[in-house]
Protein backbone atom coordinates (compact mmCIF):
# COMPACT_ATOMS: atom_id res chain seq x y z
CA UNK A 1 0.00 0.00 0.00
CA UNK A 2 0.99 3.54 -1.49
CA UNK A 3 0.21 6.39 1.45
CA UNK A 4 -2.98 4.60 2.34
CA UNK A 5 -4.03 3.50 -1.42
CA UNK A 6 -5.10 -0.42 -1.73
CA UNK A 7 -3.37 -0.38 -5.19
CA UNK A 8 -4.79 -3.88 -5.78
CA UNK A 9 -8.53 -2.35 -5.40
CA UNK A 10 -7.59 0.25 -7.73
CA UNK A 11 -6.23 -1.93 -9.97
CA UNK A 12 -9.53 -3.86 -9.85
CA UNK A 13 -11.73 -1.01 -10.05
CA UNK A 14 -9.86 0.53 -13.33
CA UNK A 15 -10.77 -3.40 -14.73
CA UNK A 16 -14.54 -2.80 -13.63
CA UNK A 17 -14.05 0.75 -15.12
CA UNK A 18 -12.73 -0.45 -18.25
CA UNK A 19 -15.68 -2.73 -18.81
CA UNK A 20 -18.29 -0.20 -17.71
CA UNK A 21 -16.54 2.69 -19.96
CA UNK A 22 -16.94 -0.33 -22.89
CA UNK A 23 -20.79 -0.72 -21.66
CA UNK A 24 -21.05 2.95 -21.78
CA UNK A 25 -20.04 3.43 -25.56
CA UNK A 26 -21.86 0.69 -26.88
CA UNK A 27 -25.18 0.84 -24.65
CA UNK A 28 -25.16 4.78 -24.99
CA UNK A 29 -27.05 4.58 -21.48
CA UNK A 30 -25.90 7.42 -19.07
CA UNK A 31 -22.76 6.70 -16.73
CA UNK A 32 -24.88 6.53 -13.83
CA UNK A 33 -26.91 3.84 -15.24
CA UNK A 34 -24.09 1.95 -16.00
CA UNK A 35 -22.31 2.48 -12.37
CA UNK A 36 -25.95 1.21 -11.21
CA UNK A 37 -25.86 -1.70 -13.01
CA UNK A 38 -22.01 -2.72 -12.11
CA UNK A 39 -22.86 -2.51 -8.56
CA UNK A 40 -25.54 -4.94 -9.02
CA UNK A 41 -23.72 -7.52 -11.03
CA UNK A 42 -20.19 -7.21 -10.52
CA UNK A 43 -18.39 -8.12 -7.44
CA UNK A 44 -17.35 -4.38 -6.39
CA UNK A 45 -16.66 -5.17 -3.03
CA UNK A 46 -12.99 -5.77 -3.85
CA UNK A 47 -12.75 -2.89 -5.96
CA UNK A 48 -12.23 0.88 -5.01
CA UNK A 49 -15.67 1.74 -5.40
CA UNK A 50 -15.20 5.99 -5.24
CA UNK A 51 -12.11 5.60 -7.67
CA UNK A 52 -13.94 3.73 -9.88
CA UNK A 53 -17.07 6.52 -9.96
CA UNK A 54 -14.45 8.96 -10.44
CA UNK A 55 -13.26 7.70 -13.42
CA UNK A 56 -16.52 6.94 -14.74
CA UNK A 57 -17.79 10.01 -14.13
CA UNK A 58 -14.43 12.06 -15.38
CA UNK A 59 -14.81 9.82 -18.46
CA UNK A 60 -18.42 10.80 -19.32
CA UNK A 61 -17.71 14.67 -18.33
CA UNK A 62 -14.54 15.18 -20.32
CA UNK A 63 -15.00 12.84 -23.12
CA UNK A 64 -14.68 15.32 -25.85
CA UNK A 65 -11.54 16.79 -24.17
CA UNK A 66 -10.17 13.45 -23.56
CA UNK A 67 -11.03 12.13 -27.67
CA UNK A 68 -9.10 15.97 -28.62
CA UNK A 69 -6.50 15.32 -26.38
CA UNK A 70 -5.89 12.09 -28.33
CA UNK A 71 -6.18 12.80 -31.89
CA UNK A 72 -2.22 13.78 -32.77
CA UNK A 73 -1.29 10.43 -31.58
CA UNK A 74 -4.15 7.92 -33.39
CA UNK A 75 -4.00 6.65 -36.76
CA UNK A 76 -8.12 7.08 -36.93
CA UNK A 77 -10.92 8.58 -35.53
CA UNK A 78 -11.21 8.03 -32.19
CA UNK A 79 -14.73 6.34 -32.96
CA UNK A 80 -13.38 3.94 -34.86
CA UNK A 81 -10.64 2.74 -32.36
CA UNK A 82 -11.60 -0.89 -31.29
CA UNK A 83 -14.14 -0.48 -28.47
CA UNK A 84 -12.05 -2.51 -25.56
CA UNK A 85 -8.96 -0.26 -26.76
CA UNK A 86 -11.04 3.58 -27.08
CA UNK A 87 -12.58 2.37 -23.59
CA UNK A 88 -9.04 1.70 -22.55
CA UNK A 89 -7.32 4.79 -23.95
CA UNK A 90 -10.47 7.00 -22.63
CA UNK A 91 -9.54 5.61 -19.40
CA UNK A 92 -6.12 6.12 -18.92
CA UNK A 93 -6.50 9.62 -21.09
CA UNK A 94 -8.67 10.88 -18.50
CA UNK A 95 -5.91 9.68 -15.78
CA UNK A 96 -3.30 11.29 -17.38
CA UNK A 97 -4.97 14.50 -17.31
CA UNK A 98 -7.27 14.92 -14.39
CA UNK A 99 -5.19 12.29 -11.71
CA UNK A 100 -1.91 13.92 -11.12
CA UNK A 101 -1.83 11.88 -7.98
CA UNK A 102 -1.34 8.74 -10.39
CA UNK A 103 1.99 8.12 -11.76
CA UNK A 104 1.88 8.23 -15.70
CA UNK A 105 3.89 4.80 -15.28
CA UNK A 106 1.10 3.05 -13.15
CA UNK A 107 -1.44 4.56 -15.68
CA UNK A 108 0.38 3.23 -18.93
CA UNK A 109 0.98 0.04 -17.42
CA UNK A 110 -2.39 -0.78 -16.08
CA UNK A 111 -3.82 0.32 -19.49
CA UNK A 112 -1.75 -2.07 -20.92
CA UNK A 113 -2.76 -5.01 -18.43
CA UNK A 114 -6.54 -4.36 -18.86
CA UNK A 115 -5.64 -4.29 -22.80
CA UNK A 116 -4.50 -7.46 -22.58
CA UNK A 117 -6.93 -9.10 -20.68
CA UNK A 118 -9.77 -7.99 -22.60
CA UNK A 119 -8.61 -6.40 -26.10
CA UNK A 120 -7.53 -7.66 -29.01
CA UNK A 121 -4.38 -9.87 -29.10
CA UNK A 122 -1.87 -6.83 -30.09
CA UNK A 123 -4.29 -4.20 -28.80
CA UNK A 124 -2.31 -3.86 -25.58
CA UNK A 125 0.96 -2.51 -28.16
CA UNK A 126 -1.51 0.10 -29.96
CA UNK A 127 -2.37 1.56 -26.37
CA UNK A 128 0.61 1.55 -25.27
CA UNK A 129 2.44 3.27 -28.11
CA UNK A 130 -0.51 6.30 -28.25
CA UNK A 131 -0.33 6.47 -24.54
CA UNK A 132 3.62 6.97 -23.73
CA UNK A 133 3.26 9.72 -26.66
CA UNK A 134 0.28 11.22 -24.80
CA UNK A 135 2.23 11.07 -22.01
CA UNK A 136 5.08 12.73 -22.56
CA UNK A 137 3.08 15.38 -24.08
CA UNK A 138 1.05 15.63 -20.96
CA UNK A 139 3.27 14.64 -18.15
CA UNK A 140 6.34 15.94 -19.20
CA UNK A 141 7.89 17.20 -16.28
CA UNK A 142 6.82 14.16 -13.95
CA UNK A 143 8.69 11.93 -17.66
CA UNK A 144 11.95 13.91 -17.45
CA UNK A 145 11.88 13.53 -13.49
Amino acid sequence: MSQGIDLAARSRARRRALQAIYAWQIGGSRMNAVIDQFRHEQDMEVADLEYFEDLLHGVERHVEVIDEALKPYVDREVGQIDPIERAALRLATYELKYRPDVPYRVIINEAIEVTKRFGADHGHSYVNGVLDKLAAALRSTEKRG
